[in-house]
Protein backbone atom coordinates (compact mmCIF):
# COMPACT_ATOMS: atom_id res chain seq x y z
CA UNK A 1 0.00 0.00 0.00
CA UNK A 2 1.82 3.44 -0.55
CA UNK A 3 1.51 5.85 1.26
CA UNK A 4 1.13 9.59 0.71
CA UNK A 5 2.43 12.59 2.46
CA UNK A 6 0.78 15.44 3.09
CA UNK A 7 1.49 18.34 0.92
CA UNK A 8 -0.05 20.45 3.38
CA UNK A 9 2.41 23.53 5.07
CA UNK A 10 1.95 25.91 7.74
CA UNK A 11 2.45 29.29 6.28
CA UNK A 12 3.52 31.95 8.82
CA UNK A 13 2.42 35.50 8.57
CA UNK A 14 5.12 38.53 9.47
CA UNK A 15 3.56 38.59 13.04
CA UNK A 16 4.21 34.65 13.30
CA UNK A 17 7.63 35.32 12.44
CA UNK A 18 8.43 38.30 14.75
CA UNK A 19 6.89 35.77 17.67
CA UNK A 20 9.02 32.79 16.16
CA UNK A 21 11.45 31.71 18.59
CA UNK A 22 13.18 28.13 18.09
CA UNK A 23 15.46 28.29 21.18
CA UNK A 24 18.54 28.62 18.91
CA UNK A 25 21.14 31.38 17.84
CA UNK A 26 19.86 30.07 13.84
CA UNK A 27 18.94 32.98 12.11
CA UNK A 28 15.81 33.25 9.50
CA UNK A 29 14.79 34.57 6.22
CA UNK A 30 10.36 34.40 5.68
CA UNK A 31 9.96 33.82 2.03
CA UNK A 32 6.35 33.43 0.94
CA UNK A 33 5.78 32.72 4.55
CA UNK A 34 8.44 29.84 4.93
CA UNK A 35 11.44 30.18 7.25
CA UNK A 36 14.46 29.76 5.12
CA UNK A 37 17.71 28.89 7.56
CA UNK A 38 20.52 31.44 6.98
CA UNK A 39 23.13 29.46 6.37
CA UNK A 40 26.69 30.32 8.16
CA UNK A 41 28.50 33.12 5.66
CA UNK A 42 31.45 32.34 3.85
CA UNK A 43 34.43 34.10 5.98
CA UNK A 44 35.15 35.91 2.21
CA UNK A 45 31.90 37.44 2.50
CA UNK A 46 32.19 38.47 6.31
CA UNK A 47 35.41 39.55 5.33
CA UNK A 48 33.72 41.59 2.43
CA UNK A 49 30.86 42.93 4.66
CA UNK A 50 32.93 44.32 7.65
CA UNK A 51 35.49 45.76 5.13
CA UNK A 52 32.54 47.90 3.66
CA UNK A 53 31.41 48.94 7.02
CA UNK A 54 34.66 49.76 7.84
CA UNK A 55 34.84 51.96 4.50
CA UNK A 56 31.27 53.53 5.21
CA UNK A 57 32.28 54.54 8.24
CA UNK A 58 34.46 57.08 6.43
CA UNK A 59 32.12 58.77 5.39
CA UNK A 60 29.09 58.00 7.36
CA UNK A 61 27.76 58.23 11.41
CA UNK A 62 28.52 55.03 12.93
CA UNK A 63 24.31 54.67 14.24
CA UNK A 64 23.32 54.73 10.49
CA UNK A 65 25.72 51.87 9.45
CA UNK A 66 24.21 48.05 10.38
CA UNK A 67 23.93 44.81 10.12
CA UNK A 68 21.39 42.27 11.38
CA UNK A 69 18.71 44.40 10.83
CA UNK A 70 15.37 42.60 9.20
CA UNK A 71 13.94 44.01 6.25
CA UNK A 72 9.99 43.45 5.57
CA UNK A 73 9.14 43.16 2.00
CA UNK A 74 6.69 42.44 0.15
CA UNK A 75 5.92 38.62 -1.87
CA UNK A 76 3.14 36.49 -2.77
CA UNK A 77 3.38 35.87 1.22
CA UNK A 78 4.92 37.13 3.95
CA UNK A 79 8.72 37.87 3.51
CA UNK A 80 11.85 39.51 5.71
CA UNK A 81 15.10 39.96 4.24
CA UNK A 82 18.16 40.12 6.69
CA UNK A 83 21.25 41.94 4.61
CA UNK A 84 24.46 41.40 4.84
CA UNK A 85 24.75 45.20 5.66
CA UNK A 86 22.10 48.20 5.60
CA UNK A 87 22.88 52.18 5.64
CA UNK A 88 20.01 53.52 7.70
CA UNK A 89 18.41 56.96 6.20
CA UNK A 90 17.41 59.23 8.71
CA UNK A 91 13.89 58.46 8.64
CA UNK A 92 14.50 54.51 9.58
CA UNK A 93 16.79 55.40 12.06
CA UNK A 94 14.49 57.43 13.61
CA UNK A 95 11.58 54.94 13.16
CA UNK A 96 13.25 52.23 14.82
CA UNK A 97 14.65 54.44 18.56
CA UNK A 98 12.91 52.19 21.46
CA UNK A 99 12.10 49.20 19.26
CA UNK A 100 12.95 45.94 20.76
CA UNK A 101 13.82 44.64 17.73
CA UNK A 102 15.94 45.98 15.08
CA UNK A 103 12.52 45.13 11.83
CA UNK A 104 11.82 47.52 9.41
CA UNK A 105 8.65 46.67 8.50
CA UNK A 106 6.81 47.95 5.53
CA UNK A 107 4.69 50.69 7.25
CA UNK A 108 8.28 52.27 8.03
CA UNK A 109 10.43 54.20 6.01
CA UNK A 110 12.68 52.07 3.91
CA UNK A 111 16.75 52.36 4.48
CA UNK A 112 18.62 53.90 1.90
CA UNK A 113 21.10 51.74 1.06
CA UNK A 114 21.34 47.59 1.42
CA UNK A 115 24.27 45.32 0.49
CA UNK A 116 24.16 41.91 -0.65
CA UNK A 117 27.52 39.64 -0.91
CA UNK A 118 26.32 36.48 -3.04
CA UNK A 119 26.78 33.25 -1.44
CA UNK A 120 28.19 30.70 -3.71
CA UNK A 121 25.88 28.65 -5.93
CA UNK A 122 22.97 29.03 -8.60
CA UNK A 123 20.49 29.30 -6.05
CA UNK A 124 21.64 31.74 -4.28
CA UNK A 125 22.74 33.98 -7.59
CA UNK A 126 19.57 33.71 -8.14
CA UNK A 127 17.63 34.69 -4.92
CA UNK A 128 20.64 37.99 -4.51
CA UNK A 129 20.32 39.06 -8.49
CA UNK A 130 16.41 38.54 -9.22
CA UNK A 131 14.44 38.10 -6.34
CA UNK A 132 15.53 40.47 -3.82
CA UNK A 133 16.35 43.00 -6.61
CA UNK A 134 12.53 42.82 -7.01
CA UNK A 135 11.49 42.81 -3.08
CA UNK A 136 14.21 45.58 -2.57
CA UNK A 137 12.51 47.67 -5.48
CA UNK A 138 9.52 47.41 -4.51
CA UNK A 139 10.21 48.80 -1.04
CA UNK A 140 11.60 52.13 -2.89
CA UNK A 141 15.33 51.40 -1.17
CA UNK A 142 17.48 53.85 -2.90
CA UNK A 143 20.73 51.71 -3.62
CA UNK A 144 20.99 47.73 -3.24
CA UNK A 145 24.44 46.68 -4.08
CA UNK A 146 25.22 43.27 -4.85
CA UNK A 147 28.53 42.27 -4.32
CA UNK A 148 29.60 38.77 -6.05
CA UNK A 149 33.22 37.64 -5.26
CA UNK A 150 33.21 35.12 -8.02
CA UNK A 151 32.36 37.35 -10.99
CA UNK A 152 34.21 40.08 -9.08
CA UNK A 153 32.16 43.16 -9.66
CA UNK A 154 29.96 45.39 -7.39
CA UNK A 155 26.41 45.99 -9.18
CA UNK A 156 24.81 49.25 -7.97
CA UNK A 157 21.11 49.18 -8.19
CA UNK A 158 20.11 53.20 -7.89
CA UNK A 159 15.99 53.98 -7.31
CA UNK A 160 15.13 56.32 -10.43
CA UNK A 161 12.12 57.08 -11.46
CA UNK A 162 10.24 54.13 -9.58
CA UNK A 163 12.43 51.71 -10.61
CA UNK A 164 16.07 50.81 -10.34
CA UNK A 165 19.08 51.24 -12.91
CA UNK A 166 21.43 48.67 -12.58
CA UNK A 167 25.56 49.69 -13.11
CA UNK A 168 28.27 46.99 -13.12
CA UNK A 169 31.09 48.42 -11.61
CA UNK A 170 34.84 45.72 -11.88
CA UNK A 171 38.34 46.44 -11.58
CA UNK A 172 39.68 50.28 -11.46
CA UNK A 173 36.43 51.21 -11.38
CA UNK A 174 35.49 53.20 -8.80
CA UNK A 175 31.98 52.85 -6.94
CA UNK A 176 29.78 55.58 -7.55
CA UNK A 177 27.51 55.79 -5.11
CA UNK A 178 24.42 58.41 -4.06
CA UNK A 179 24.31 57.54 -0.49
CA UNK A 180 27.67 57.90 -0.06
CA UNK A 181 29.12 60.01 -2.43
CA UNK A 182 31.98 60.82 -0.85
CA UNK A 183 33.26 57.15 -1.26
CA UNK A 184 36.61 56.50 -3.18
CA UNK A 185 36.81 52.15 -3.19
CA UNK A 186 37.68 50.77 -6.40
CA UNK A 187 36.10 46.78 -6.86
CA UNK A 188 39.49 45.70 -7.18
CA UNK A 189 40.71 47.36 -3.29
CA UNK A 190 37.31 45.88 -2.69
CA UNK A 191 38.13 42.73 -3.46
CA UNK A 192 41.75 43.11 -2.34
CA UNK A 193 40.67 44.04 1.06
CA UNK A 194 42.75 47.69 0.35
CA UNK A 195 45.91 45.73 0.06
Amino acid sequence: MASTLSTDKTLLTFDDYLAYDDGTDSRYELVDGELIAMPPESPENLDLARFLLLQFLQHLPLQRIVYNTEVEVTGRRARCRIPDLLVHSEESLAALTGARRATLTRDMPPPALVVEVVSPGEANRDRDYRYKHTEYAARGIAEYWIVDPEERQVTVCQWVAGQYEDTVFSGAAPIVSTIVPSLQLTVEQLFGLGQ
